[in-house]
């Protein structure tokens, strides 16, 4: 474990690996922390890259501002992070899951020379209705805003020990509450069809057939130019959990292959 400062903020960082082509893991929102990663398929693909896990601010045991969480300062930590980390003069590999995908995309968009490839499970990509949608669920007030974290929790930690869910929830609580998380977000812009139009690295997109962001999955394949969608049966939008072992060998297939595809 070691912690980086970047953007005057402590982040926590794992690396793991030692050597072959460079890949960041992007986690997801709110419920969601490094470890995801690190009980999934972080360690199996470090056998054959370098690979770097980090919690998002506010997250798992980065530094919790009370501000900054728009998009756009969630990728100018990570171009900070990796730049603490000695990275700023090689090109990565960015994985995302969920918000996390959305982000990594984000960067690609912001960071073109940065990026040579990006592999996206289940992202929660941004479009026009991303405002509204994060305002009619975590911009409630009281017992609603309650009961939608309790959900929430269940559902994407539930895979855990009560004792972690509830750690996980109260995480949760504690950045819906107490940080401008939820007006950040909402304030933040959609991804536009021409952005993606100009990620001219390869994507890999990895969506459950039953997921309720497989629209977005479908826009990610139609708007960028080298991007390959892999759908997995029967899964939904924790095809991270529901499928690790598929999702863990295509990643390892993206990683040892030359090009850098999947």
């Amino acid at each position: 474990m070691a912690e980086v400062v970047a953007r005057g903020l402590s982040f926590h960082v794992q690396r793991l690996g030692t050597g072959g082509r460079t890949f960041v893991f992007v986690h997801g929102l709110i419920m969601d922390n490094l470890s995801s990663w690190y009980f999934t398929v972080a360690n199996p693909l470090a056998a054959v890259a370098d690979v770097v896990l980090y919690d998002l601010r506010g997250h798992g045991r980065s530094e919790r501002p009370a501000t900054g969480y728009t998009v756009a300062d969630m990728v100018a930590d990570l171009d900070a992070l990796l730049d603490a980390l000695g990275l700023a003069d090689r090109r990565v590999e960015l994985v995302g899951n969920s918000f996390g995908g959305l982000l990594a995309l984000a960067f690609a968009i912001a960071h073109p020379d940065l990026v040579s490839g990006l592999a996206l499970i289940d992202a929660n990509m941004s479009d026009d209705r991303w405002g509204v949608d994060v305002a009619a669920g975590f911009a409630t007030e009281g017992a609603e805003r309650d009961r939608l974290i309790a959900r929430y929790a269940y559902r994407w930690a539930g895979r855990q020990s009560p004792r972690k869910t509830s750690r996980l929830a109260e995480t949760a609580r504690e950045l819906v509450y107490q940080t401008s998380m939820v007006s950040d977000l909402v304030a933040s812009p959609p991804v536009s069809d021409e952005e993606l139009r100009s990620v001219r690295c390869p994507v890999l997109a990895l969506y459950g057939d039953r997921s309720e962001l497989l629209d977005r999955g479908e826009r990610l394949r139609r708007t960028i130019p080298d991007c390959e969608l892999r759908l997995f049966a029967g899964c939904t939008h924790l095809l991270l959990w529901e499928a690790t072992a598929v999702v863990r060998d295509a990643l390892r297939e993206w990683a040892t292959r030359p090009s850098g595809r999947g």
